[in-house]
């Protein structure tokens, strides 16, 4: 027995596909789908013809010729006859190295800021205010070149580290702050370190363990475990007893002044430093109010109601606030990555070598070829944009509210 509600019976017809409400949105896409493949088709071979009749056919043999330039600060092995490509590898890596390091620092700042923004205490809520309203309401190339100066105006140059110069000594007779950079202790891997290091990983996979179980047990049974000295003792002693059962197999490269310049050790950029520090500076201030809207968007009540059993401040804030925060949070935190990494471009204003400055700016220039690196950079900037959106996305679907 059928009903006005059912679907007609009968044989599948072509009219169907545009009278038939089961069908005519899937018949609708697949056109759009077909003109747009059509159009792109056409736009790229007319770009490829009119290319041609210029004499400029799109190729990337280029890539595998020597650069002939050298790079100030790369994590890989490279030299100026090395290839173009290896060249762009050089500049990929450094461009994921800022990113990575200004994402954990502007994170920091500003879930600092967007929490004492809220802050009882009139004194340090302004203060969040103002790092907020200052840092953020100005471009953040204005702020990599103000950092950049000072360190080159103010740093001392590394001949003032000499013994017969005591106009500047090294911190606790590792780090050496110069205007070129910072010099720090390389590791030196001997026989057993992996297994020092794997200790390690372990240690802090421990950790986070160890504080999921503390968690679950406070809301299973309300019964609070410390979680700041057993942290610190998971990372440290199994890692320490390794060490020296393995008979120390890590050793320090110290850096040592030679010349007019320090040997050994690894030496961190000046340029590296300003980006990272000014991306970190400019992004936290725009996260701190993402963090102060998502602390603003949880109920009142909540915050009473966890005082009301006995929390302190701290802990309502960690256990009841953020949790219920972050997915307000998270969302617009996405897009604030995002423009970390693009707005690393900008490091080519203090000579720092990332992706843009060696395959957009000096293999582009030695080339000519225009068209392919930037294609090539437009496809770097897409995929880790991606890359970081799908991420953050599936932390977002973790911690975003659940319906029942």
């Amino acid at each position: 027995m059928t009903t006005l509600s059912d679907p007609p019976q009968g044989s599948f017809r072509l009219s169907m596909l545009i009278y038939d409400t089961r069908y005519r949105s899937l018949t609708f896409q697949a056109i759009a789908a077909i003109l747009l493949a059509l159009a792109i088709w056409y736009l790229g071979s007319n770009l490829i013809q009119n290319l041609r009749v210029q004499g400029l056919d799109i190729a990337y043999d280029f890539l595998v010729d020597p650069a002939g330039y050298d790079i100030n600060q790369t994590l890989i092995e490279y030299d100026s006859q090395s290839a173009h490509w290896r060249a762009a590898i050089v500049g990929i890596l450094n461009t994921l190295l800022v990113a990575f390091l200004a994402c954990v620092t502007a994170t920091v700042f500003g879930v600092f800021a967007g929490v004492l923004r809220l802050s009882n205490n009139w004194l340090v809520r302004k203060l969040m205010s103002f790092y907020v309203e200052i840092f953020r309401n100005i471009p953040v190339l204005i702020w990599i070149l103000i950092i950049f100066f000072i360190m080159i105006a103010v740093m001392p140059a590394p001949r003032a580290f000499r013994g017969d110069e005591p106009d500047a000594t090294m911190l606790l007779g590792l780090f050496a702050f110069t205007n070129r950079g910072v010099y720090i202790p390389a590791p030196v891997w001997g026989p057993g370190s992996l297994v020092v290091v794997a200790t390690f990983v372990a240690s802090i996979i421990g950790i986070f363990a160890y504080r999921r179980y503390a968690t679950k047990l406070l809301y299973d049974t309300g019964r609070l475990l410390p979680t700041g000295w057993p942290s610190l003792v998971i990372l440290i002693v199994p890692t320490l007893l390794v060490f020296f059962i393995m008979g120390r197999p890590i050793g320090l490269d110290v850096p040592e002044l030679g010349g007019f310049n320090f040997r050994g050790g690894i030496q961190v950029g000046a340029p590296l430093i300003a980006l990272w520090f000014a991306l970190s500076i400019y992004t936290g201030a725009f996260i701190a109010e993402n963090v102060r809207a998502g602390i603003q968007a949880v109920s009142r009540g909540q915050t009473e109601a966890a005082a009301a059993l006995g929390l302190r401040p701290g802990r309502v804030m960690k256990l009841v606030v953020l949790p219920q925060a972050l997915r307000v949070i998270i969302p617009p935190l996405i897009s604030q990555y995002l423009n970390i990494t693009k707005n690393s471009s900008l490091a080519i204003a203090v000579g720092y070598a990332d992706i843009t400055a060696t395959l957009g700016g000096i293999t582009l220039n030695q080339t000519g070829r225009a068209i392919e690196c930037v294609l090539l950079l437009m496809l770097f900037y897409l995929t880790i944009s991606l890359t970081i959106s799908a991420v953050m996305n599936v932390y977002n679907n973790s911690v975003k509210l659940k319906e029942r």
